[in-house]
C-alpha cells in the first residue's frame, strides 16, 4: 500500500504542478499515469510542438516544458506509479480513498486530485477510403518527431490551433506544407492565424480553403493527394506526408465509473476550489467542466493552486496555514532546508 496525502491521477503538466504547490504546504504527492513516463499528451504525443502561451516563455517546446515542471517538483519528491491506469476508487472505514490500478497497485490518501487530461484518446481521422493502409507510410496523426518532414513535402489538414501551429513550426524549418481546411476561416488563437496568412502572402505556404482531402494515392506509401474545393474542382499534388489534425476523441475510461457527476464527458467541479460531488475528490485540468472553461495549460496551473489550498485545510483542519509569498518564504524541502532535492521515486512498467 503506497500512503501519501495526495494521490493525483495523472502525471501531465496540471498534475506535476499540483505536485509543485502541495509541496509549499508541506504536502506530499503520488502520481498515477498509465503512460510509461510523465507528462501526459506533451510527452507522448507532441514532445516537439511549441507552445506559446505559457507565462514567461515566449515560446516552449512540450517536452521542455515537462522536463521544467519534473525539475520545479523534484524537491518535493513526489512518488509515480507509471505504465498503470487507476481503475477503483473507494473509501475505507477511516474516510481514506484507496485507488487502486489495473494491475492491483493500492495507493491511500485522505484527497484525490484527477488531472488526466482529455482521459484516453484518439485521433479522429477523416473519412478517407483506404486511410488506414496509408498509417505508418506516409500518414501520421500525431507529430512526434518534426525531424522526419524536414525538406518534405507535408499536407496538413485542419483549421485549429495544432494544424496552425505545426504549419508555422514546420515551414519555418524548411518543410514544404501545404494546408487544407473546410471552411475559409481558423478557429485558431488569432496570432496563430495571422503568422500563417503572412506565410501565405510570402509563399512560404499553400493554403486551400474551403476545401478537403477525398482521396489518399500510392503503391507502396502515401504519394499525392485529392481535394476537392467547394467549387467542385478537384486537385491533385504530390506528397511525402498526410497529417490530419482534427483533435482528438476523449473517454473517460474507468473514471465514468466512480460516482462522479459528468456532463459530455468532462466531471463537474465547483470553481470554488475545482471539489467535484465527492468531497475530498478534485478534478483540476483538461479533464473538469465549469461555466467559462478554458482548456489551457496554464488554467489547468490555476485549479492546481486552489485545489491545494483546499486539500491542506482537508488534512489540517485544526491548522491555519498562512499564506505567503515565495518571494518572501522561499521554496524550501520538507525538512526545512535548502539541500539538493533527492530523485523522485518512480514505479516503472518493469517493477
Amino acid at each position: 500500500m503506497i500512503k501519501t496525502d495526495i494521490i493525483i491521477i495523472g502525471a501531465g503538466p496540471t498534475g506535476l504542478f499540483a505536485v509543485f504547490e502541495a509541496g509549499l504546504l508541506k504536502l506530499k504527492c503520488h502520481l498515477i499515469d498509465a503512460l510509461p513516463q510523465p507528462g501526459g499528451q506533451c510527452s507522448e504525443i507532441y514532445p516537439k510542438k511549441p507552445i506559446y502561451d505559457i507565462p514567461g516563455f515566449p515560446e516552449i517546446l512540450a517536452g521542455d516544458l515537462t522536463t521544467n515542471l519534473l525539475e520545479q517538483c523534484k524537491q518535493f519528491k513526489p512518488g509515480f506509479t507509471l505504465g498503470e491506469r487507476a481503475e477503483k476508487i473507494e473509501k475505507n472505514k477511516d474516510n481514506i480513498f484507496i485507488v487502486t490500478t489495473n494491475k492491483g497497485t493500492k495507493h491511500q490518501a485522505p484527497i484525490v486530485a484527477i488531472a488526466g487530461g482529455l482521459g484516453s484518446f484518439e485521433p479522429r481521422k477523416p473519412s478517407i477510403e483506404n486511410l488506414s493502409f496509408y498509417e505508418d507510410k506516409g500518414v501520421e496523426y500525431i507529430i512526434k518527431n518534426p525531424e522526419i518532414y524536414k525538406n518534405k513535402s507535408v499536407l496538413i489538414a485542419g483549421g485549429g490551433d495544432s494544424a496552425l501551429d505545426w504549419t508555422i513550426f514546420l515551414v519555418n524549418m524548411g518543410t514544404k506544407v501545404t494546408l487544407v481546411h473546410r471552411r475559409n476561416e481558423f478557429r485558431g488563437a488569432l496570432d496563430s492565424v495571422e503568422k500563417v496568412r503572412e506565410l501565405k502572402n510570402q509563399n512560404k505556404v499553400d493554403i486551400i480553403t474551403p476545401a478537403q482531402v477525398i482521396e489518399l494515392k500510392g503503391k507502396n506509401k502515401v504519394e499525392s493527394a485529392v481535394i476537392s474545393k467547394e467549387n467542385n474542382e478537384i486537385l491533385e499534388i504530390q506528397i511525402d506526408h498526410f497529417i490530419p489534425l482534427f483533435g482528438l476523441s476523449p473517454r473517460l475510461g474507468p473514471i465514468g465509473e466512480w460516482g462522479l457527476e459528468i456532463e459530455k464527458n468532462s466531471i463537474k467541479v465547483d470553481t470554488f476550489d475545482y471539489q467535484t460531488n465527492v468531497p475530498g475528490v478534485f478534478a483540476i485540468g483538461d479533464i473538469n467542466t465549469y461555466p467559462g472553461k478554458l482548456k489551457l495549460i496554464l488554467c489547468g496551473f490555476h485549479e492546481a493552486t486552489l485545489m491545494c489550498q483546499s486539500a491542506y485545510k482537508i488534512i489540517n483542519p485544526n491548522k491555519k496555514h498562512i499564506f505567503r509569498y515565495t518571494t518572501v518564504s522561499g521554496v524550501d524541502g520538507f525538512d526545512g532546508t535548502r539541500k539538493e532535492a533527492e530523485k523522485p521515486v518512480v514505479r516503472s512498467l518493469n517493477d
